[in-house]
């Protein structure tokens, strides 16, 4: 895999976790911020506390998408190059890769988590 190939998917998957971020951010702040639900749908913490902690959720999976994506990308080209050689590595390659897309969940853990807090 070349390296412009690696970076592009790097990015691809970055983007996927940045736009889910962005629009996590946005669905439960419009929740949080709905002038039709009543005061019960609004934060007892101050609103900079709501704020960090929107931005922390958003950081966090943005941060553990690109991980992923850049874990993905060394892992999928090192496990191609292994089925070439020997095909009955393909259970394991497989096995390895989907540990690396475990990383952007573990981020969307954490960031649901921290909207926990928040609310």
């Amino acid at each position: 895999m070349s390296a412009s190939r690696k970076i592009l998917s790097v990015f691809a998957v970055g983007g996927v976790g940045i736009a889910a971020s962005a629009l996590l951010v946005l669905l439960y702040s419009g929740r949080l911020l709905a002038a039709d639900a009543g005061p019960a749908a609004l934060p007892a913490v101050p609103s900079d506390v709501v704020r960090w902690g929107l931005l922390s959720a958003a950081l966090s999976v943005a941060a553990s998408s690109l991980a992923a994506g850049y874990a993905v990308a060394r892992v999928a080209s090192a496990g191609v190059g292994a089925v070439i050689e020997k095909p009955e590595l393909i259970g394991r390659v497989l096995i390895l890769v989907g540990l690396a897309e475990g990383i952007a969940i573990y981020g969307l853990i954490i960031a649901i988590l921290i909207l926990n807090q928040v609310s």
